[in-house]
């Protein structure tokens, strides 16, 4: 007992923030978070409704203060807490909501409503790391966003602003959830729609789990990736719909232990690591896989993209596994000359062991695989493992079906088509 009370005396006074909630359960989180879908939590949860913090659901009246007065409320509550946003339409400006919190559980964020982005630029700085994005969840050890509510970026109101594919140095549009140093997360049921930049974004995050979530934005919407990481660590994805603009996952750096599995992906980007190599000192990234999901007409399969920069590191321990391509450009791409070509310099990011296995369906374009490594830094171990791509783009050329590597060092194995590199 004087050994146990020594710990939880170290744990309350000596780390600041810290909630000794006890190890993460994740079959107890995952059941909590679909009870908090339906409604179901139970008497022992003590509900924090924006309604009765002043929020108004007619679409027109901005809620902002009101939503943070209520997460306040309940990320301070000594107890188990769930913030409700019920039906309804509510107005919101840009929103922290930063932790620490007191709650010994999971704080519960239950959203059934539409909430709806101010559209107006004036509201944002612009979404750097530093900057504004719109809803931003910081520093909380134990969330759960869950219900079949939906958040609205209006992003069709702002999109003419982004100049990225103009400039390399862009500033990114807002995210429309952006999640920042938080632990044990799961994110449930939601609905995202026309984000301004990203859908969702995970930066220093530990032990996250995205399910059942639905993602949607036209095609030719700028940078709107669906979920994009960096710098964290067992990141779960699974069963959701992402329909975007650009990526449908994108991994940066210091993306370690990702999976991604059951997701259907299109219109988009694709699956995406990269880019990597864009800033100095980036962390690695490795054990990641993408498996049973399926890309229909994305401008890109599966894909690694580094820059031709001086900055080293390595991406390294990746699985595509058992995926279905539908009329795909690109469906097996890696590009360590992507964005910047008038730089003379080989990428310093090293690749290796990645493994392509039972990749199926049908290629937009006459090159399926398309391996263009650097040349101070070869691919090593690439393994193309039963790939079965069979051409379904115009037939207005006579160029034959085929791959295409450029310092690559790969390993075939089974059925291969197109036929591997010479």
């Amino acid at each position: 007992m004087a050994a146990f009370a020594i710990v939880m005396m170290v744990c309350l006074v000596l780390i600041h923030g810290c909630q000794c909630k006890g190890l993460f359960n994740a079959a107890e989180a995952l059941h909590k978070a679909k009870d908090a879908e339906n409604g179901d939590v139970g008497p022992d949860v003590k509900a924090f409704n924006v309604l009765d913090y002043g929020a108004k659901p007619d679409g027109k009246t901005d809620s902002s203060i009101n939503f943070r007065r209520t997460f306040e409320a309940a990320c301070n509550f000594h107890g188990d807490a769930m913030m409700v946003i019920p039906e309804g339409e509510f107005l919101m400006g840009p929103v922290l909501f930063s932790g620490p919190c007191s709650n010994p559980s999971l704080l519960i964020i239950q959203v059934n409503g539409i909430v709806k982005a101010q559209s107006n630029m004036a509201y944002y700085r612009g979404g750097g790391d530093d900057d504004t994005d719109w809803i931003t969840f910081q520093a909380i050890d134990g969330l759960i966003v869950s219900g079949r509510g939906t958040f609205h970026g209006q992003g069709s109101q702002v999109w003419g602003f982004n100049d990225c594919a103009r400039k390399s140095n862009c500033v990114r549009l807002p995210a429309t959830l952006k999640f920042i140093k938080v632990t044990d997360a799961i994110i449930r049921g939601i609905k995202s729609i026309d984000p301004k930049g990203f859908h969702i974004m995970i930066s220093m995050s530990r032990n996250f789990r995205i399910f059942s979530v639905d993602l949607q934005a036209p095609g030719d919407s700028p940078n709107t990736d669906g979920i994009h990481m960096s710098k964290s660590n067992l990141v779960k994805i699974s069963k959701t719909v992402i329909a975007t603009g650009d990526d449908c996952v994108s991994m940066i750096h210091g993306s370690t232990n990702i999976s991604i599995k059951k997701v259907i992906c299109g219109p988009g980007h694709g699956f995406s690591i990269g880019s990597l190599g864009h800033y100095d000192d980036e962390a690695d990234v490795s054990r990641i896989i993408v498996k049973n999901c399926s890309l229909r007409e994305t401008d890109n399969g599966v894909r690694i993209k580094t820059y031709k920069t001086d900055s080293p590191s390595k991406a390294s321990g990746i699985i595509f596994q058992d995926l279905i391509m539908t009329r795909v450009q690109n469906p097996i791409i890696i590009d360590q000359e992507y964005g910047n070509t008038k730089y003379s310099q080989p990428s310093k990011v090293r690749i290796s062991d990645v493994h392509y296995i039972n990749i199926r369906g049908t290629s937009a374009s006459k090159v399926a695989v398309d391996l263009l490594c650097s040349a101070s830094n070869p691919c090593q171990g690439i393994h193309l493992d039963n790939v079965n791509l069979q051409y379904a783009g115009p037939p207005n050329d006579d160029m034959p079906f085929s791959s295409n590597c450029r310092n690559a060092r790969v390993a075939y194995h089974g059925y291969q088509s197109p036929p591997p590199c010479r």
